[in-house]
This record gives C-alpha cells, structure tokens and sequence, in this order.
C-alpha cells in the first residue's frame, strides 16, 4: 500500500516537473513576443496571470530607451482596475511612485490607497493613509479610505470619518454620501438609508441617480412600496436627473414579488422605453418578465436585443437559457443552446450548465448525462462543475454508483479549472458509500484525485481502512500514514478496528 502510494506520488512530481519545463518555455518565448510589441498598454494587457509581476516590463520598456508619462500608467492602471487584477494595478501603481519617472497626483495617491485596501486589506491602507502629509490628504484620499471602510462593512469608523470629511468641508459630493448608505446596505440596516438622503440634501448636496436607487432599494427590501414610490416620484421630479433603465427594473422587481404585477407590468414599460441599447437592460427585462411566466414578452425583448445590440454574448445567452428555463421551457432552450453553439467563438461551459440545470429540476438527468457525453464525443471538454451538476442530480435520487461515476469525471478535468473545489457534503456522501461498497483499488484512485484539490483527512483514511478490511489486506501502512499526517484516531476509527478484530 505504502508503495503504491510512494509510486503515485513520484509520478504525479514527474508530471508536475513536466508541466513545470513546459510553462517556462511557454513563458519565455510569450515574453519574447510580447517584447517586440511597440505598444506599452499592448505589453501588458496580455499578462492576465495575476502571479505574473508587470515591474520587469515597464524596466525593460524604460531599458529599450522608451518614454513613460502618468497619463499612459493612469490608462493601464485604470483598465487593470476594471479587469479585478488588482495586484498588478498595484504594482503599476506602485513602480509609479517609486521610481520617480513622472508625477503622480492626490488622485494616484487615492487609487493606490483602494488597491492598497483591495490586496492587503484595511490595516495596510490605514498606514498609507497617516504615512501621507496633509498637504497629500486631500477629498480623494478620505474618500478612498472611506470606500475601504464601507467594503469592510464599518459603520461605526464609516460615521467618525464622515463626520471629519464634513468638518473639512469634504463631504461636497454624493459619492461620499452613497457610500455610507452603502455600508447601511451591507450591514442590513437598511431602515437607516433614507436618514442619510436626507442629511444629504439638507448639506446641499444634491442626490444623483445612484443615491435614489440606494433609497429605493432600501425601501423595496423592507416591503415598504409607499416609500419606494414616493422617493421614485421625488427622483422623477428632478430637471437634473436623467432616468435610466436600472431604477425602473428595481421598482418592477419588488412590485413584482410583491405581486402587484399590474404595476409591475407598468414600470416594465418604463424600464424598456430607456434601455436604447443596453444589453444588461434587456437581460434585465427579460428576466424580469420570466417571473411573471410571459414568454411572448421575453422572446420579443430577446429578438429587440438581438437586432438593437447586435452582437449577443454569452452573458445574454445565459440569461436568456435561465429565463427559458425558469418557465419550463426546455424546448426552446435546445434550439437557444443550438444557435448558441453555432455562433459562438468561445465555447464557455456555463452556457450548457443553464440547460443542465434545467434538466435536473425536471428530473431529466439520464438526458444531462447523455447531453454531457454528446459533448465530449464531439471534442469538448466539460468543466468539472458540469460534471458534479449531473452528479449532484444522481445523488438527490440515491443513484450513488452513477453519481460517483459522474464525480469521477469531475475530478479528472479539474486540472484546468484552479478555482474549482467539489461541495464538502457531496464528497462527504461518496466518501460513506464508498467507504460500505468500494474496492480498494477503486478507493485509493478516488482519494488519489480528491487528493489535487481538497487535503486528506481522516474519513479519506476511514473509507481506505473499511476497503482494504474487506478486501483482506492489511492496513498498518495506512495507519503509520495516518499517524504521519497528524490525523488522531476517534471512535469510528476503533470502531473500525474492532471490525477487522472479528473479521479475522
């Protein structure tokens, strides 16, 4: 056993040192083409990798004699931000400051405070915060630290710090003011937001379409539909606010879960007469129309998007499978799913995964499973969470040899998906079954793919022990390992031990 195990292990480090070489060649000529680009943005775009360090590529565009200025960091900073590689936003940020090269203002000073907060958290951005003079501390910065304390959900050092903005006459705009409804928000105070559009407007400052939205919402989630409307008719009234799609959908959204569809239908109206074209607000309407159960209303919308919008991604398609689904019409989510995979350029799995989920609420999970296997027939690759939705499905009906099987099938592809982990509950089930009707060989293959993305722990050494007793090998191997891994014995451990006791 031990050496079976000493023998998994060499291979999977031959195969990680491989993988290994492979990456760094890949690497070396990736570097060695980006290198050659004239563009700086172009250079570093590319880098998605978040363990990928942007410093050594702007000291070799400054090494090959090439010209930096902040507006051109400000852009790259900007799209980094927008694209959540906060760490390398950071670091652009940081190479910024550090070398010297070009100015960088209170407004840098902000946004490397948010990263700051974003990748070391509050007590870090808090040091950066005093380490500055107060000539630098200017409304940007208390913002930036007043955005920290909102995503942490401070409500306590989110009052003290505005309560200082307004004394320094920084709490002009309504960004300062949305942020702390924000916090409310987040915190599940939600009875306290209006108090703060209030206090705004009583400041002078004049609420933006933001600030009402917050109010509206607020009211909308303690079912308080008089005050919703009467803040959506305050807002409406306003020479100075452009309405926009988004305020209506929230108002449709609580009418109808209230089930006023009558006034629900109304908003809808006012919802699509400012959508233009916004595909997120057709998605928007469609899945708001989805809840009412009106397919016309939907497929309409739907081909409105299509010929206003132009070009459908695959966001639109999952909303539009979702909403199919949602109303049972699994029909028309196979021809959807069809047009899908005839035009689209990148094979995404969560579009597929819609349908899939469909089929298991239907119960139809044979005809997931055969829709799965159709795929990799025709040379796709499912994801692992494709896998473990039909898993899952065969589980809820006590098919546990088809719900390992399926499992199984999850842990084989999830090399490629870092982010995936499997549910502890699943893992727990096939673990017990596993461990009243597997073999040994089958057990230690299991555990050995369960071993890439969970730790071992001591019912993985349980259902090993229950196996090789019932095979009849020995288990002072597994014992020493468990012992090795630092995993205590319990009572279901000498439980199992006794068994093998009267077993012999």
């Amino acid at each position: 056993m031990a050496s079976a195990i000493l023998l998994n292990t060499l291979n999977r480090s031959l195969s990680l040192t491989s993988r290994n070489s492979i990456i760094i060649t890949r690497t070396y000529h990736y570097k060695r083409k980006l290198s050659q680009r004239s563009n700086l943005f172009s250079r570093i775009s590319p880098l998605g990798d978040p363990d990928v360090r942007l410093a050594p590529v702007l000291d070799q565009w400054v090494l090959e004699g090439r010209k930096v200025n902040e507006l051109q960091l400000q852009r790259i900073v900007r799209d980094l931000r927008a694209r959540k590689r906060y760490t390398q936003a950071l670091e652009v940020s940081e190479w910024m400051s550090g070398t010297g090269r070009c100015s960088f203002s209170p407004g840098d000073h902000a946004v490397q405070l948010d990263l700051i907060g974003k990748v070391h958290g509050l007590e870090c951005a808090e040091s950066y915060f005093n380490s500055l003079s107060e000539q630098d501390k200017v409304d940007k910065i208390y913002g930036a630290l007043l955005n920290c304390y909102v995503r942490e959900g401070l409500v306590d050092k989110s009052l003290s710090l505005l309560q200082k903005m307004k004394e320094m006459g920084f709490a002009s705009n309504p960004l300062t003011y949305n942020d702390l409804m924000c916090v409310y928000t987040h915190t599940g105070k939600l009875e306290k937001v209006p108090d703060v559009l209030l206090d705004m407007k009583a400041n002078g400052v004049s609420p933006d379409n933001f600030s009402y939205r917050i109010c509206i919402n607020s009211y909308g989630a303690r079912s308080d539909l008089s005050g919703m409307k009467k803040v959506l008719e305050e807002m409406e009234s306003q020479p100075r606010i452009i309405m926009d799609w988004a305020t209506y959908a929230t108002v449709a959204n609580y009418y109808i879960k209230a089930a006023f569809n009558e006034q629900g239908l109304f908003y809808l109206k006012k919802c699509e007469e400012n959508v233009d074209k916004d595909a997120l607000g057709y998605n928007n309407l469609i899945s708001l129309y989805a809840s009412l159960g009106n397919k016309d209303e939907m497929m309409r919308l739907w081909g409105l998007e299509k010929a206003k919008c132009k070009k459908q991604l695959n966001r639109e398609y999952i909303t539009m499978l979702g909403s199919l689904v949602k109303i049972g019409d699994l029909d028309e989510a196979e021809k959807l799913l069809g047009e899908w995979e005839a035009s689209c350029q990148n094979y995404d799995f969560r579009v597929p995964n819609v349908l899939l989920i469909g089929y298991a609420r239907k119960g139809l999970i044979e005809k997931a499973e055969a829709m799965l296997r159709g795929m990799v027939e025709r040379g796709r690759t499912p994801i692992p969470n494709s896998w473990a939705i039909v898993a899952a499905e065969y589980m809820e009906k006590q098919n546990m040899e088809k719900a390992f099987e399926c499992f199984k099938e999850a842990l084989a592809v999830q090399a490629e998906n870092k982010g995936w982990r499997p549910k502890p509950g699943m893992v727990s089930s096939i673990l017990n079954w596993l461990g009243d009707n597997g073999g040994t060989a089958e057990v230690e293959a299991f555990i050995s793919l369960l071993n890439t993305k969970v730790l071992k722990t001591r019912e993985m050494y349980h259902v090993l022990m229950k196996a090789c007793i019932r095979d009849g090998k020995d288990i002072d191997g597994l014992m020493r390992d468990m012992k090795n891994d630092e995993i205590e014995q319990d009572e279901e451990t000498k439980m199992i031990l006794n068994s093998r006791l009267h077993k012999s």
